[in-house]
Parts: C-alpha cells; structure tokens; sequence
C-alpha cells in the first residue's frame, strides 16, 4: 500500500517544512486535548469530596480549548496547502509530459484516459495528502498521548485493553490488500468511463447522422455499470471495515466499566480518574472508527500514483538533443535518403527506401493512394515521427541534430485534419504568435480566401469558432488552418491535403497566392487533385510506401504511368472507382 506513494517524496521536499510544521502542531494539539480529561477529572474528584472548588479545572479546560483551537488551525492549514501545491505539481508535471509525447503514445492511451488521471487521480492523491497524513498523524497521536494517560491512571486497566488488538491488525492488514485490488479496479473502470464518454461526445454528430442514440445509451450503459459494479465492491470492504471498528469500542466500554468500577469501589481509583480514562479511551478508538476510511484513502492514492507515474516515467517518445551545430536559420534544402518506417506493432513498411532530394524554394507535390506513405513522409520532416538516423538532412545537418522548438518553428505544417481551438478566430490565426499584427492577419486570411469569410462573420475575427472549430464548415475551417500557416512565412511550409473541401475556384486563388508568397521558399503538398499538383515544380507518387514516379507535370504525363491515367480520369470526369484504380487501389 505505501511502497507507491513513496514516489510522492520528491514532489513532497520543497513543502517539507510547512509539512514537519503541521504534524508538530497536531501533536502538540493532542496534547493539549489530552490535558482537559485531567482538568475534568479534578473538578469531578473535588465536588466528590464535597470542595467544589472549579476555579483551576475550568480555568485550565478553557485555556487549553483556546489554545488548542489556533494550534490546530494552524496545523489543517499547513497540512491542506500541501496538499494542494502537491496535486498543482502533479498536474503540471503531467501536462507537460503529455505536451512531448508522439503518436504511439496517443495511439495507447485515449483521451479519457489521460482526462481521468490528470483530475481523478490527483484528486485522490491530493485528499491523501490533505486528509489522509491528518487522520494517520491524529491516529498515531491520539494512540501514543491516549495510552501514555490511560497507563499513567491505570497500568492494569490499560493492560486488560491490549488483547484484541492483534486481531485489529491482522484484519485491517487482510481488508487493506482487499481494498487495493478493489482501488484499482475502480480506477480503470472511472478511465474506461471517461474514454467513453469523450469518444462519443466527438463523435455526438456522427452518432446522430447514423441514428444510433439508442445504442450509445446501451454502450454507455454497460460501461457505466462496470464502473458502479467495481465501485460497489469497494465500498462493501470499506463498510465491513467501518462496522468492525465499533466492536472494538464496545469491547473496551465493557471491560473499563466491569474492572475499573471495582477500582473505584475498592478506592484504588477515583470516579474523576475513572472519567477521565473512558475519554482517553474513546480518544485512542475515535480514530480507529474511521481506520476503514483511513486505508480506503491510502489504497486509492496508492493506485493513483501507479496510474499517475506509469505516464510521467515514461521517456519522451522524440528525443529533443540537438547537436549545437545546425544553423539558427533553416534555409529550406532537404535531403531524403534510404528513409525506411515502421510504425509500432505493423508487419508491413510504411516507407521503403525513399530517396528524395528538394532544393531551397523548390515546390514539391505528394501524390497517392490512401496508405501510400504521404502523411508519414511528411511528419517524418518535422519529427512528429522519429526517422532513423541519417535518413533525413536538412541545410546538410541531420534532422535530429536540431532543436525540437526551431524545427517546428522554421517548417510550418498544416495537417490534413483541420483543428481549431474553441476560442475567437483571431486567437486561432495568430496561436503560434499572439502580437501578430492585424494587417498581417488580415494579409494571410486574404491568401487563404478567408477575408470574404471573416467579414460576413457578425464578429469578424472575434467569431468564437467553438470546440474543434464546430461553428465552420469544413472548407472554412481548412482555409484557417491554412492562413495560420501562411501567416507564420516558415522556409518551408507542409501542406497535407488541406485543399480537399475547398472547391476549385478557391484553389486556384490559394494556389495563385502560394505562388507568390513562397517564391525563394520550399513547399512541400500533398494533394489528390491534379489541378493543385501541376503548378509545383515536380510531383512525387508514391504507392506503397515507395516512390513510383518523380518529375515535372509535362515529363510524367509523358510517361504514360499512374499519374498520366489519373490526369485522364480527372480531365474526363471519371467516377471515384477508376479514380482509385489509377493509384493502384482494386476497384
């Protein structure tokens, strides 16, 4: 149970002072607490001997109280805010862990999952911390000053007490291994729930373009009964544990009202004493009445740091060690050699030995079918795929060799999957850069066709575009993402398929404005349409994995191959089928 929480120790050193603080204050609190039985019992034995005399009991029981009030104020404080800057560390650690991971990574684990951890599970850790070490620390307290009394009024009385307690401990050590496979089991189903429901929440207009609500409903259903399943399983052990603890009371009530009332009948204790032993008594089991919830906690934050460290142990999946030789300035001149790719758990290469070499302010077209490698060549560029070494150069340095930050910086991709922010456009435009001129975004949104766009907008480029850019259309969205790439004028700028929900008018004039911003400038696009392909310098097919053909419009149209039959489909307006089958896709 504690063995993973010991990981906890690093993020728990800056805070250690104000932690050492708190527990010292519980103990001096306990103590305190521990003297009001002692003041009662000497006003219970002086109105017995018929003094009444109050004056020091009652002075010394209120003293205590109020002292013990600001010593015990101070010690939750201390104890709770670091709990709090522990799970704000936790947090922030864990994003920036996921900020440097790559597509196996994402490929392993859902978005709900991730949701899961970075809430639940330094939730958990945080109550741990905040509420867990305080009822452990009153525990041992409570224990250690309750005993020292009960065995300064009675050595016999408090000696009779000790016999159930192994039993006590066996117990709470069986329940505690019981309650850790219950913990986990809990969290993976609370995973399982949040991957869930994120999926469908995506995907809540496919689900109802499909009509398939009602078997949503029942997915979520089955999901959602797992979770309560495991969760009721949880909290049966913890409720056995909890209704174990009373009997113990009940026990202790017994034997202290059978013996030590013969010892105040005998006169070898007095009724004050015999008052004062039962709240020493109930001050060491009181804590022990919640040892169920006690262990509940420590289980479930144990769980939560195994889940929690099992992602922040996990290397970078891009190594970032640039070698301090490459340039400050990327120019644009990119050599591809031999380059081979696997992805993770695939028998079959996504590139086979792709050779290709680009001079600076050279256009490039990358042409295939679906599968074909175009998307993983490109990524490969800009290291959101790890190529092997010495397959990659750019300006003549290997790809590794620079910074992560310049790399991505200086070459601008623009992915196939047109992604906005659920923020004003303005903020989508200019993401990368912020204090980006107007007349600059007002520039770039002209090149990608999108000013017309903007200015229709009530708000213009205040429009809030919603999650994943809901409120566009797709050929909106696409011409966004595009201008804010455009606006960024990177040495080399990627283009993965981003022209294919804008019709041909608009590619024309994006393409005609491509043209005149990247002269002197390396542009790399891929594209299905060979109305966009013609206009670069040379085109790239590439079929499975491998490249088929290469060189200018008029050269492979002369060759007669793959792309001279899809200039023809296209020209003569032939249908999606004999489409595929120019690339080499069965039809």
């Amino acid at each position: 149970m504690f063995k993973p929480l010991l990981r906890l120790t690093g993020y728990l050193t800056p805070y250690r002072l104000r932690m050492l603080s708190g527990i010292i204050a519980f103990g001096v609190s306990r103590l305190l607490e521990a003297l009001i039985p002692l003041f009662l019992a000497m006003g219970i034995d002086s109105v017995a001997d018929g003094k009444a005399d109050l004056g020091i009991p009652a002075i010394g029981i209120l003293a205590a109280v109020v002292v013990r009030y600001g010593v015990i104020t101070y010690a939750r404080y201390a104890v709770r805010s670091v709990g709090l800057n522990i799970a704000f560390d936790l947090r922030q650690g864990l994003y920036n862990a996921l900020q440097h991971q790559g597509s196996d990574f994402f490929g392993r684990y859902t978005v709900g999952d991730m949701m899961t951890r970075a809430v639940a599970d330094i939730s958990l850790i945080q109550r741990l911390v905040a509420m867990g070490s305080i009822l452990l620390v009153i525990m041992v307290y409570a224990s250690v000053v309750g005993f020292g009394f009960m065995l300064y009024l009675s050595p016999v009385l408090t000696l009779l007490l000790l016999p159930p307690m192994p039993f006590v401990f066996m117990y709470a050590q069986w329940s505690s291994r019981q309650m850790g496979i219950a913990s986990q089991e809990v969290q993976d189903r609370l995973s399982d729930l949040g991957a869930h429901t994120q999926e469908n929440l995506s995907g809540i207009r496919t689900i109802q373009a499909m009509v398939q609500e009602d078997n949503e409903i029942k997915r979520f259903a089955a999901t959602n009964q797992e979770y309560a399943t495991a969760f009721y399983t949880q909290a049966r052990i913890n409720s056995l544990m909890m209704a174990w603890m009373p009997s113990l009371a009940a026990v202790c009530s017994i034997t202290i009202l059978a013996y030590g009332g013969f010892q105040v009948v005998e006169g070898t204790m007095t009724l004050g004493e015999l008052v004062a032993f039962f709240m020493y008594v109930n001050m060491v089991v009181q804590p022990f009445r919640v040892a169920g919830f006690i262990i509940n906690l420590f289980q479930r934050g144990g769980v939560a740091c195994v889940r929690l460290f099992e992602v922040l142990d996990l290397d970078p999946e891009i190594a970032d060690r640039p070698s301090g030789t490459t340039p400050t300035r990327i120019t644009g001149d990119i050599l591809i050699k031999d380059l081979t790719y696997r992805y993770r758990g695939q028998n079959v290469d996504a590139l086979c030995e792709v050779n290709l070499n680009i001079a600076k302010g050279e256009s490039i077209s990358i042409m295939g079918r679906v599968g074909a490698g175009k998307t993983t060549l490109l990524k490969q560029i800009v290291r959101l795929l790890d190529p092997a070494p010495g397959s990659i150069f750019i300006d003549g340095h290997d790809v590794a060799d620079y910074p992560l930050a310049q790399l991505r910086s200086q070459i601008a991709m623009v992915p196939q999957d047109p992604f906005l922010f659920g923020q004003p456009l303005r903020d989508n435009l200019t993401y990368d850069d912020p204090t980006r001129t107007l007349n600059a975004i007002w520039a770039a949104a002209g090149s990608a066709d999108l000013k017309e766009t903007i200015e229709d907008f009530p708000d213009q480029l205040d429009t809030l575009v919603g999650e994943r850019g809901v409120t566009l259309s797709g050929g909106q969205k696409q011409r966004a993402t595009l201008a804010r790439g455009l606006i960024r004028h990177a040495p080399v700028l990627i283009l993965d398929d981003c022209f294919s929900s804008v019709d041909t008018e608009t590619e024309e004039h994006i393409l005609g404005e491509l043209k005149r911003l990247r002269r002197g400038q390396t542009t790399l696009l891929v594209s299905h349409r060979v109305s966009t392909a013609r206009h670069s310098d040379r085109i790239v097919i590439l079929d499975g994995g491998r490249i088929v053909e290469i060189g200018t419009h008029e050269q492979l149209i002369q060759r007669g191959g793959q792309y001279a039959e899809l200039e023809r489909i296209q020209r003569e307006g032939a249908d999606a089928s004999d489409y595929e089958g120019a690339l080499g896709v069965p039809t």
